[in-house]
């Protein structure tokens, strides 16, 4: 894959702000055809730069405006995922992380309550046999909650508007 250059990164930095932003519109702000445009984002798509596009939905909307953080510690060998992968495929978890420590991995989740969160630990996880223990963090309030990458400030090369 070629490093990226300006044109690519004020893309992905419009695409980051707007993942709607229409291929049109990304080359009228950057005096390009919607035709390079296209083949710029199909490029980084197809290298796995751009990974994916999805709609950011209200949980609240669905009753599942509880998050939580779990620690897990389980009993697999060194750098096993299986309880990774285990854990990935609950619908409620949102994020798994193996991190280093005292425990294995780091999840995410969204429940509608405490006593909803409960149950998806005493049966969901509790039912990996690996799993020896959580520690749950519950969140209070979300001051930030993105997946928006720091591209860094945009370069003289690439101009104040990218």
């Amino acid at each position: 894959m070629r490093p990226l250059d300006s044109v690519d990164r004020k893309i992905l930095r419009m695409l980051q702000a707007n993942a709607r932003t229409s291929n049109v519109d990304i080359a009228r702000r950057l005096g390009l055809a919607p035709s390079a445009i296209l083949e710029r984002i199909r490029k980084l798509e197809r290298n796995r730069v751009i990974r994916g596009y999805e709609a950011r939905i209200d949980p609240h909307v669905f009753h599942v405006g509880l998050v939580a953080f779990i620690y897990v510690r389980a009993d697999e060998r060194v750098g096993a995922t299986a309880v990774g992968e285990a854990l990935a495929r609950i619908e409620e978890v949102q994020e798994v992380h193996h991190i280093a420590g005292e425990d294995c991995y780091l999840v995410k989740v969204r429940a509608a309550d405490t006593e909803s969160l409960g149950k998806l630990l005493r049966e969901r996880f509790g039912a990996i046999r690996a799993i020896k223990s959580t520690r749950t963090t519950v969140v209070f309030t979300t001051v930030k909650e993105t997946a928006r990458l720091a591209l860094g400030r945009p370069t003289a090369e690439e101009g104040l508007d990218a």
